[in-house]
Formats: C-alpha cells, structure tokens, sequence
C-alpha cells in the first residue's frame, strides 16, 4: 500500500526539543555516571567533538545498567511546552511529524506515539541477558542520518520541498535544518542559532505554529 501524501513535514529532534530531558544523562544517572555524561554531552552538542565519537564514548558508560532502567527513565521524561499542540496543528493542516534522534528507541517507540509523532528513527542500546553492554547496536544516528531521515520522508509522503520544517538544538541537527526548507533553531546551542533559518526563543513549540502554512 502506497504511503499517504502529506501537505507538510516537520521534523523534531527529540532530547532537548521534543522533550525537556537528554534521556542518555538519565539513563547514566543510573550508572552513578550522570554528571560525566552531562558534560560530554554538551560539548557534543556545541559541536565541539565528532558526534559518532561522543556518542559511543558516553553510551559506553552505561555498561552494566539493568534494563529495567529504560521504564525508570520514561517515568522522568518531560515533554516539551507546546509540543502536543504543535502536532496537533501539523495534523489539522494535513501534515506529518517525524523525530529523528541521537538518543534511543528503547525511549522513543513508547514516548513518540503517546504524543501523536507519525514516524520516528532513533538509536538502538545494545542489551545481553538483560544488562546493557556499553555498546550501540546497529548504525548510528547522526547528523548525516538526521538530514537522509527528512529527505525520506518528504519523498515517501511526496511533500514539496517547500512545505518542509525542521526543528532542533545541537551541532547534530545542522544537516537536517539545511536540507529543510525552514530550519529551525530551538532551545539551541550558539552554532546552531548562528545557522538556522530563524531562533525561536521560548522554550515553547507554540511559537512553530504561525509558521506553518494555513489551515
């Protein structure tokens, strides 16, 4: 069956931007880790280290944390002021909402369909009898992943260039802002209001909705 065609395509990142949290930091609180990774984080973010390179290094530090820490961590999750609304608007225009993520699926696959997200893409932690590995399993999702995942679905949903909005705060995100017709600068880091298309202010994805096209 052919894949519905949409009017518009906003795509989110999600820590930071769909939600309040960076949920690896609370995945290694559990770790008794989680100021460290805080810290690589944001220099990740800043743009300041290769994001594959961070991305591996902080998971490592979650080597040995139960499963059970997954529930844990979506009990902690924030959602983002206005998020809902915003998805709500996108879908009275006929649009779909897509999240891309440097985080995780085992977070995203129950946080993005409770918000009304259409389709999502994330990483996935690698977990033996129960325990995380410290490892990543499958391909990382990073910068160049974030801009492929916008451009398959604006083809798969056969949105116009024209109708496509991406929404994020970190180095990460550039190459989906640029391939987006309207990249968004939210909550962000220096580098990255410096090259979006527009800042948005308030921590408030309220602020998305005048953008998009009429109703």
């Amino acid at each position: 069956m052919p894949t519905r065609p949409a009017r518009l395509l906003v795509v989110l990142d999600a820590d930071s931007t769909l939600i309040r949290n960076e949920v690896i930091e609370l995945l290694a609180d559990e770790a008794g880790r989680g100021a460290e990774v805080a810290a690589a984080t944001e220099a990740a973010m800043r743009g300041d280290v290769d994001f594959r390179t961070s991305l591996r290094s902080r998971v490592a530090a979650l080597a040995g944390v139960d499963e059970g820490a997954f529930a844990r961590v979506r009990a902690r999750i924030e959602p983002t002021p206005g998020v809902v609304e915003l998805i709500d608007a996108v879908h009275r225009r006929s649009g779909i909402v897509g999240v891309v993520s440097g985080g995780f699926h085992e977070i995203l696959d129950d946080l993005a369909p409770s918000l009304g997200v259409d389709v999502w893409q994330a990483n996935r932690l690698e977990v033996v009898d129960g325990v995380l590995t410290g490892a990543v399993d499958g391909p990382i999702v990073d910068a160049r992943a974030k801009a492929e995942a916008l451009r398959r679905w604006r083809d798969e949903h056969a949105v116009p260039t024209s109708c496509t909005f991406a929404i994020g705060d970190g180095a990460n995100d550039l190459e989906m802002l640029a391939e987006a017709a309207l990249g968004l600068a939210f909550n962000a880091k220096p580098a990255v209001r410096s090259r979006a298309d527009l800042v948005i202010g308030p921590v408030d994805l309220r602020e998305v909705i005048p953008l998009l096209p009429a109703g």
